[in-house]
């Protein structure tokens, strides 16, 4: 059965058209993925489906009864409010139960409450039927089933009770997660939900969407985890006259196959109705000149025919067989020193959270360095003690002095959303406003959008005005904070080329294995309050941490009775440069 019906859905915002005359229906039980190019409106038409804002055009048309959760792209929960509470919080119906409930058991709990025992009586009979809502909604159950929900999509124990602002952005992701999944829905609607989770988190994302029962629509740019979860890709195009939802059975991998196979056939359908009609042009030019040597009527409805043939044509669009990219290559203005960055016996916490405990780790010029390890675990922490936006409790971050650095930031801090794109890159570098807004169009940001206040831009068009300012910097050591989060697959390519160009060094958190295999010379992995360092990209971190346990495992599993004195001990740090 049908859940929804979108029907001729359009969106302008700060005059500009986003999309117009999209129309689209979901049945019950599917599992959809949604891409497109950044901007093109996924997050906009995802809005207008969970109800948030009203299309400015067009209908959405629900079958009655249909539940709906929805997992904003930014989603930061309500702050103050414990992440296990956020969770119950998408319980709306028990929420509000029983907050009715905590109500009279206050009025009940007034002095001189049972003074007029009619009122009484009444309270205690509203506070019952409440109790029984209370059951009749399994509330009882709410809280353990919230906590499950938690634990298998990897949010560890002592992080429930903590408050929603100091949680990590891929922290919040999960919460949100949750919380959808509490509410029981028809329709799960999720906007970018692995952005900002570590692998291990993301393997439990792909199976909780797997395992939902009603229908999920999923916008990704993750190509692993659409091909395991969907098996519908809806791909939003833009063309000039405005955007359209084109569909495709399969997961990703089938739709990249389909695709090229269709703009293959488009392209041989293309190129023969093009020589028809030229074909037909020419005839009605020999037609028409033939009319003027003799006058023949016939020569000129013969000539009308053939023009009727070409207008009555159903046109095949030229495919787009390569899509406009980016321009973007990052040159350092000088080179540098060898010894670009030293961690030396770094302390930072938090409160009780202790982050980093003797970190020591050295990063030499030209080399790309992966930082990788748990949400939470202390990345963002680490550049940020780089970057000197922070100040490490004990030890010493050491930074070359000819050491220019370009911080790129996952949460987009180095953008003031209040400024448009255009001021925003003359900051970096002043400039007439003409070639500002070049700079800008060689990112794909059109002028439109170039001249509005950046609230209005979607997440991968502040990424692109991140990396338009990272490249005028000059800078000769990149530190990148998930670069590729809010970036389409073709962009996040062409930053893999750029920095694959770049000849200074590299720092980057990610969970991207694609660019580590691609990029890194060395992976530097946050665990325990220590920095791990591994040879290579990705595969040979994984392959190293997989041989580690298995040699942990064996060693454990010996038995203590033939050598009880032979327990392993945690190796001494070594002072090589580079051991974390």
């Amino acid at each position: 059965m049908i859940l929804f019906d979108l029907k001729d859905a359009a969106r302008i915002h700060g005059g500009r058209t986003i999309f117009r005359g999209l129309s689209w229906s979901v049945q019950d039980g599917e599992k959809i993925g949604v891409i497109g190019p950044s901007g093109c409106g996924k997050s906009t038409l995802m809005d207008i489906i969970a109800a948030v804002e009203p299309p400015d055009a067009g209908a959405v048309t629900f079958r009655r009864g249909v539940r709906v959760a929805h997992l904003p792209q930014a989603y930061a929960g309500q702050p103050g409010r414990s992440a296990l509470d956020e969770v119950l919080s998408g319980k709306e119906d028990l929420a509000r139960i029983e907050d009715a409930m905590a109500s009279a058991e206050v009025r009940m709990a007034e002095p001189g409450a049972m003074d007029d025992p009619d009122t009484f009586d009444a309270l205690l009979a509203r506070h019952a039927r409440l109790l029984a809502d209370f059951d009749a909604h399994a509330g009882a159950q709410a809280r353990s089933r919230a906590e499950r929900l938690l634990g298998d999509l990897g949010l560890e124990g002592e992080a429930w009770s903590r408050p929603m602002e100091v949680l990590s952005g891929g922290q919040r992701k999960i919460v949100g997660v949750a919380r959808c999944l509490l509410a029981e829905p028809d329709l799960l609607l999720l906007d970018e939900p692995d952005n900002h989770l570590d692998l291990r988190r993301k393997a439990m994302l792909e199976r909780v969407i797997r395992q939902h029962t009603g229908a999920v629509i999923v916008i990704s740019h993750d190509r692993y985890l659409l091909d395991e979860t969907v098996t519908t890709i809806i791909e939003l195009e833009s063309p000039r006259e405005g955007a359209r939802l084109v569909r495709w059975d399969g997961n990703y991998s089938a739709y990249v196959a389909q695709k090229e196979l269709a703009q293959l056939r488009q392209q041989q359908d293309y190129t023969a109705q093009q020589k028809e009609i030229q074909r037909l042009e020419e005839a009605i030019v020999r037609f028409k000149e033939w009319a003027r040597i003799v006058v023949d009527e016939r020569h000129i409805k013969q000539a009308r025919n053939k023009q009727r043939q070409i207008d009555s044509m159903e046109k095949v669009e030229r495919p787009a067989l390569e899509r406009k990219k980016m321009a973007l290559r990052f040159r350092q203005t000088e080179r540098g020193g060898a010894k670009v960055a030293e961690f030396r016996g770094v302390d930072k916490s938090f409160g009780d959270n202790i982050v980093l405990l003797g970190a020591q780790a050295t990063i030499v010029h030209g080399e790309t360095v992966g930082i990788v390890g748990p949400n939470g675990a202390g990345k963002s922490v680490l550049l940020k003690l780089l970057l000197r936006r922070m100040e490490p409790d004990a030890g010493e971050v050491w930074v070359g002095p000819s050491i220019k650095t370009g911080y790129y930031s996952q949460e987009h801090e180095t953008l003031d959303f209040r400024q448009t794109a255009v001021q925003a890159i003359r900051d970096v570098k002043p400039m007439f406003e003409g070639d500002a807004v070049a700079a800008l169009a060689r990112f794909l940001i059109p002028y439109e959008a170039a001249i509005q206040p950046m609230t209005t831009m979607s997440g991968g068009e502040k990424s692109r005005v991140q990396l338009a300012r990272l490249m005028l910097t000059g800078a000769n050591c990149l530190v990148l904070d998930e670069p590729t989060n809010n970036l389409d697959i073709p962009a996040a390519e062409v930053l893999e080329e750029a920095l694959e160009e770049f000849p200074g060094t590299v720092i980057v958190v990610s969970h991207d294995r694609y660019l580590l295999d691609r990029l890194a010379d060395r992976v530097i992995e946050v665990r325990d309050g220590e920095l791990h360092s591994f040879a290579g990209g990705y595969t040979a971190y994984e392959e190293a941490r997989s041989a580690k346990a298995v040699t942990t495992s064996e060693t454990q599993a010996a038995p203590v009775a033939t050598a009880p004195a032979s327990r392993p001990r945690k190796p001494a740090r070594t002072a090589a440069p580079w051991a974390g």
